[in-house]
């Protein structure tokens, strides 16, 4: 534990303007906490040094538009420590940007915010949170997250450096730091980041790691006694050590050296004390929890502040603060404009570009290589279909961009002719983010965060590896796309554990996540044009390892029904008898199933229902026309759980679903297996009818 007479009597000697301007820091974050009583202390108190250091000294921001494109990132993945970020913005006098873009005349941060920390409609939540409060570069709290964010949002500058930048035209050359404590590198999605990192040599990236031994258990050696440094130094990071969080000198030699280092990212270990110059300092009481009034009075003693005053902000602080920002921020963000305009003139098609990338609005035509698929009964896997549209797509968008982790050739996801982006060529469209699910999710929302069109692939079953940033963009409502393939028991031989049951309906349950399953490959052009036109939310993209027949759209509907998330795909004169719910491959068997009924005189219905969150967004009128409430004999048909079937079919409806998981063995078998047949379709059908 810290002495606290110690520090009262460093306090007392040190009366400078920056121990000033860190102290309000601390005890803006200590007040907010203890009003709440909730909430984290000891981290924003230890790294009080760390952000004043960072945002007066190094970072390039210019707080009246704090959103421009070359701005310097900062990330706090320690997001429990919110207060931090919260009082620098602040100080830093951040004007606020409504949803829109536009400027309100309004802080994005008052002290009146702080006061309101943790409380309903307030600008400052728990934990930091994009679109909600202006300055907050990524949502964060879920530890090792923001590490991730901090990779994508590197990899960004450099794509848009390399496809943008011109000799004297630098207009990406950003940096990135991301603030990271003992939580972040004990998850594993902050390894796979820092590793993927340090194979791409981003030198623009620098993760500042608060070594403070504490979590919320305890002592870190509870679980946790590795030397995090030469783990970064076997990723290929330039490690750094700042021993006391309190030397602003050593700091800033710490920045400085990363500045200079051209050729790996940067980390920096600093050493501080959580809850520094409280009673509970150096203890996990400091972490999760309001000091308490006693300690928090205690505390501004030592600090030799005013006891009696919450919420206070010496005279000359604040503007003290935001001069430092604001002064280099400023012009540096005045001379990129001015270059800007320069560079409009010298490439008006690359700037053209840009407008377009910056505002997520779409070039014209971007669609007009989309192909259209023959009816075949044999059909085409849904993958390929993917494969085709999204070439077609990024001729027309080179900033649609992504990869996959490690399967491309499964997941089809890779450009055809196109080069890798790869620490040798940061052009490249085609990325690997290797057998790294859960940092693939983080990285490609940090790019989409960037206002890169940005996708990851992989197999279905292994969205298990990374949810949390699935669900982390539909928390941001960025237009992060996610292709998960091989979407169903239809895997055949590789078995129940490559073979999704569950997984549908967990996404499906993420509010604002677009999931889509498209029967055919025309239902997969259409949903790549829904995704394409959709920034404003995450799209998962569920498609088939098995050909899927490709359906007569002249005798079927269009699939532009995709648009709505469910359509009537066949019908019969009248009021239909039943109808028949399917969703990507199962579509074309409830076609035949369709056929057969009509054949016997059955007046049955088919609706393709691709997107549940899309059908949900219609209104009653519609939703009656597809599924009208007086026909209840009523059959879903999905290689998935049942889960939230019973929404669609009702109580007297029927479901052919997984109940089970599923078994290793070749598709015809499965589908006999569990009653993915025509003939079951039928008999199902019939029952539900009342036959």
């Amino acid at each position: 534990m810290t002495d606290t007479a110690t520090i009262d009597a460093d306090v007392h000697e040190d009366g400078s303007p920056e121990r000033l301007q860190i102290d309000t820091i601390r005890t803006l974050s200590m007040d907010a906490v203890q009003k709440a009583n909730s909430g984290h202390p000891g981290t924003p108190m230890a790294l009080a040094p760390v952000g004043w250091t960072l945002w007066t000294k190094f970072l390039r921001y210019d707080p009246r538009h704090a959103d421009w494109p070359n701005r310097d990132r900062f990330v706090l993945s320690v997001g429990h420590a919110s207060m931090l970020l919260y009082s620098l913005l602040y100080l830093a006098g951040v004007e606020e940007i409504d949803a829109e873009g536009n400027k309100t005349g309004q802080p994005a941060i008052s002290l009146t915010d702080i006061e309101q920390f943790r409380q309903l409609n307030s600008k400052t939540p728990g934990h930091p949170e994009y679109r909600h409060t202006t300055g907050v570069e990524t949502t964060t709290g879920p530890l090792g997250a923001g590490c991730g964010n901090s990779v994508g949002m590197a990899i960004a500058e450099r794509w848009l450096a390399a496809r943008y930048n011109r000799p004297g035209y630098d207009l990406f050359s950003h940096d990135v730091y991301a603030l990271c404590g003992d939580g972040d590198m004990m998850e594993g999605v902050a390894a796979e980041a820092a590793s993927l990192a340090g194979h791409l040599k981003l030198s623009n990236l620098c993760w500042i790691y608060d070594s403070n031994h504490i979590s919320i258990e305890g002592g870190t050696d509870l679980a946790f006694d590795e030397d995090v440094g030469a783990r970064f130094q076997a990723y290929g990071w330039n490690v750094i050590h700042v021993d006391d969080a309190n030397d602003v000198g050593a700091l800033s030699a710490a920045i400085e050296t990363f500045k200079k280092t051209d050729d790996r990212p940067t980390f920096i270990v600093v050493h501080s004390v959580i809850g520094w110059g409280s009673p509970r300092a150096g203890t996990e009481k400091a972490h999760g929890e309001p000091l308490g009034a006693e300690n928090v009075a205690k505390t501004k003693e030592a600090y030799g502040w005013p006891v009696d005053k919450d919420f206070y902000v010496p005279a000359g602080v604040k503007e003290a603060f935001g001069e430092a920002v604001a002064s280099r921020g400023a012009t540096a963000r005045d001379e990129w404009v001015a270059l800007f305009d320069r560079y409009r003139g010298a490439f008006p098609e690359q700037a053209g570009e840009l407008d377009l990338l910056l505002k997520d609005e779409l070039p014209e035509g971007w669609d007009s290589e989309i192909p259209t698929f023959d009816a075949d009964a044999k059909g085409v896997a849904s993958r390929d279909a993917g494969g085709k549209v999204l070439n077609a797509i990024v001729k027309k968008v080179p900033w649609l961009v992504g990869g996959s982790a490690d399967l491309a050739p499964s997941t089809k996801t890779d450009v055809k002719g196109a080069p890798s982006f790869e620490a040798s060529n940061y052009g490249g469209t085609n990325f690997h983010f290797g057998v790294r699910e859960h940092a693939m999710g983080a990285v490609v929302n940090g790019m989409a965060l960037s206002h890169l069109r940005a996708y990851g692939s992989t197999f279905l079953v292994f969205l298990d590896y990374m949810r949390a940033p699935v669900r982390l963009a539909a928390i941001m409502e960025i237009g992060a796309v996610y292709v998960f393939t091989h979407d169903s028991i239809g895997v055949g031989e590789d078995g129940p554990t490559h073979q999704p049951i569950e997984h549908l309906a967990t996404m499906r349950a993420i509010p604002g996540l677009d999931t889509i399953r498209p029967g055919d490959a025309n239902e997969v052009a259409a949903a790549w044009r829904a995704v394409m036109k959709s920034a404003d939310h995450p799209t998962a993209l569920v498609l088939s390892r098995q050909a899927l027949p490709t359906l007569d759209r002249s005798k079927y509907a269009s699939a532009d029904g995709v648009e709505q998330g469910a359509y009537v795909l066949a019908d019969s004169d009248g009021t239909p008898d039943v109808i028949l719910i399917a969703t990507g491959s199962e579509v074309g068997l409830a076609v035949a199933a369709y056929e057969r009924l009509v054949g016997e005189g059955v007046k049955a219905r088919v609706v393709s229902m691709p997107s549940w969150f899309r059908y949900e967004r219609q209104d009653a009128a519609y939703k009656e026309k597809v599924l009208p409430k007086a026909v209840t004999a009523r059959v879903a048909i999905e290689m998935a759980g049942s889960l939230g079937w019973d929404r669609y079919v009702g109580l007297e409806g029927r479901q052919i679903t997984m109940s089970t998981f599923g078994a290793s063995a070749p598709l015809a078998k499965l589908q006999d297996k569990f009653g993915f047949t025509v003939e079951n379709v039928v008999k199902v059908a019939k029952e539900a009818m009342g036959r």
